[in-house]
């Protein structure tokens, strides 16, 4: 399990610390339960006050993992017919919904070569 944290108060990362070592800063890594992986993450996002934070743990899905986040973004998670991808903020993104947007079926007769994503860029 992976969290990674962002402007979060001193006590948040007391916590994280408590179960989880930190080889950088804001980014603490351990092998916890899944009981003990729920409540710390509900401690964690209910005390992040202008703070932010992600959560990557294992499950039994497609991917392998489950990405959570909590507080204020730049990026969101996305499901997409049950994989999780991740969409730039409009502002990085250079409009709203490029990755939404870049993931429609291409037009009848259309080749992946025609496909155009609506930030700009051409190409897959």
């Amino acid at each position: 399990m992976v969290i990674t944290t962002a402007a979060v108060p001193d006590h948040v990362r007391g916590a994280l610390t408590r179960w989880m070592i930190e080889p950088k800063a804001g980014c603490y890594v351990g092998t916890l339960s899944a009981r003990v992986r729920e409540e710390l993450w509900e401690v964690v996002s209910a005390s992040l006050g202008e703070g932010s934070a992600v959560c990557v743990h294992p499950a039994d899905n497609e991917q392998r993992f489950l990405v959570r986040t909590a507080g204020p973004q730049r990026r969101e998670v996305v499901d997409y017919e049950g994989l999780q991808l991740i969409q730039m903020s409009p502002e990085e993104a250079g409009g709203p919904h490029w990755v939404e947007e870049s993931l429609k079926p291409l037009n009848r007769g259309a080749t992946e070569s025609d496909r155009v994503i609506t930030n700009g860029r051409s190409g897959a």
